[in-house]
């Protein structure tokens, strides 16, 4: 299931004398998106940082009993998104607030973080995706800035791919509501 790049990868993996070169070949090829992928559901640059140093360790761990019956994208994918709610309910639990009020923590940190370079279009557009229930945001994060197929996202996500249909429709028409809304106020 794992392409033939990825396969090479992970045989070098298990070979004592080149796994630590065989991994960080694996964190060169996959670091970038699993940071955006992080970034898009935590929001904060430290936070994703952190949540994709997880995601990497948690690979380093694993990669013994990956038994390759997915792409080796799609299982890191798995764990980043675990890793990025596994965060985010810490977020919540630590902040003793409401998911709604996580989403403006998560907007008001966008704002002012110095790494997000969006105009007030993307902006707006952020703004938007954060006050979707998580599943619906991952699943529009995956499919609007992954560029997921729904069959790769069903292997991260063990969702069916009409379920995953269907929350990408509904996202979409929240966030065009919300969007457009915020043009009328605006």
């Amino acid at each position: 299931m794992t392409d033939s790049a990825d396969k090479e990868l992970l045989e070098q993996f298990r070979d004592e004398r080149t796994s630590h070169l065989a991994f960080k070949q694996i964190v060169e090829k996959y670091q970038r998106r699993v940071y955006w992928h992080v970034r898009r559901l935590v929001v904060d640059h430290d936070d994703a940082d952190d949540v994709t140093q997880n995601t990497f360790i948690k690979a380093w761990k694993g990669l013994p009993g990956f038994k390759e019956d997915s792409q080796l994208f799609t299982w890191l994918y798995r764990i980043a998104t675990n890793e990025s709610f596994t965060f985010l309910k810490q977020k919540k639990a630590n902040l003793n607030i409401p998911f709604e009020d996580v989403s403006y923590a998560l907007h008001k940190t966008m704002i002012d973080d110095n790494f997000f370079t969006g105009d007030e279009i993307q902006k707006k557009l952020q703004k938007a995706i954060l006050t979707l229930p998580e599943k619906q945001r991952l699943v529009f994060n995956m499919k609007y800035f992954d560029e997921m197929k729904y069959e790769e996202m069903s292997q991260v996500l063990g969702t069916s791919v009409g379920a995953l249909k269907a929350s990408y429709h509904i996202a979409v028409k929240k966030i065009e509501a919300l969007v457009t809304r915020e043009q009328e106020k605006g």
